[in-house]
């Protein structure tokens, strides 16, 4: 694979003639994993390109970036931010009026189920509800790839096991090691066209390489769900997973102060879906974030292109289609 960078994609842009507004220092978070990377990477080349921004790309991660806003009153953006992993310190700061979201970054957001293959949906429909797997156990292997030790998902799975009694259905429930086994459990049994039925979540490499159809538990009750997520819960009850919010945050300041970005990130939302197949793409190609952040700005100008005010659109315009 020839490697392209963002240095090469602006050179492209023949920005010499494009004239900026005074857009000024931008600092923006880039949290330590990889859909993160593409976030940030369209983020900051859009604003630099686009806006004229002078950026700076701050290492982070959830906890401390919101931290660093409430001690610091920066970085002026805060990206991908799931909002479930903030505790109270991100709502204090947006009663506070330092902090506000501009709105969601993925969406329907963070995705959680439990998953068969597509393939496995289409020859048999009725294994697409709990009910139908739990009458059917062997249509599946009869097993539940589940979340491994120490993880979230772990606890709201356990926690549906013993509310759906999914044991006494046949089905064996076998707790992996590590997220990487669950992956590859996943990968073993698609690639060889067998049953696999588990807990996954997304954007992911995964959910972006395989068909998978998630299998539905009912209605999504939120009580019940925050319920599910105490391993010591005595009384754990039945609810789908409901999409994790995961937000573009700024600070009150940028607001006031870079008003016409701050309109363009507020725009800037990535299907989960689609951020699954940039996943699978880095993936089968060994590719950098900065080398998705290219692909995804050559071949989805036009979303990326629909954020972008007339001007940024227009100092853009030798890379949008």
């Amino acid at each position: 694979m020839r490697k392209t960078t963002l240095v090469m994609a602006a050179s492209a842009l023949s920005m010499s003639s494009a004239a900026f507004a005074d857009c000024g220092e931008v600092s923006i978070t880039e949290m330590g994993w990889a859909s993160n990377e593409v976030v940030t990477g369209v983020a900051t080349f859009l604003m630099e390109n686009g806006y004229g921004c002078d950026v700076t790309v701050v290492p982070s991660d959830t906890v401390p970036a919101v931290t660093s806003v409430a001690e610091n009153g920066e970085p002026d953006i805060v990206t991908e931010l799931w909002l479930n992993s903030t505790g109270e310190v991100y709502n204090r700061l947006e009663e506070e009026g330092r902090i506000q979201r501009l709105g969601r970054v993925l969406e329907p957001g963070g995705v959680e189920g439990w998953w068969i293959p597509t393939y496995l949906a289409e020859e048999h429909p009725e294994l697409t509800t709990i009910e139908g797997v739990m009458n059917n156990p062997e249509l599946v292997g009869g097993m539940f790839n589940n979340c491994p030790d120490g993880w979230g998902c772990r606890v709201v799975s356990d926690n549906l096991v013993r509310a759906l009694d999914l044991e006494s259905s046949g089905i064996e429930v076998f707790n992996h090691g590590s997220g990487q086994t669950l992956a590859s459990s996943m990968a073993s049994a698609v690639e060889d066209g067998e049953p696999w039925f588990g807990y996954y979540w997304g954007p992911t490499v995964p959910l972006g390489k395989y068909d998978m159809t998630r299998v539905d538990l009912g209605e999504i009750d939120e009580d019940i769900h925050a319920r599910n997520q105490n391993q010591n819960a005595d009384n754990p009850g039945v609810s789908d997973f409901p999409a994790a919010p995961i937000l573009t945050a700024i600070t009150t300041d940028f607001q006031e102060r870079e008003p016409e970005v701050a309109d363009m990130l507020s725009h800037l939302s990535f299907e989960t879906s689609v951020m699954s197949s940039i996943l699978a793409w880095m993936d089968e190609n060994n590719a950098s974030g900065e080398e998705a952040t290219v692909y995804y700005l050559q071949n989805y100008s036009d979303e990326w292109s629909q954020w972008l005010n007339d001007e940024a659109r227009s100092n853009l315009a030798n890379l949008i289609n």
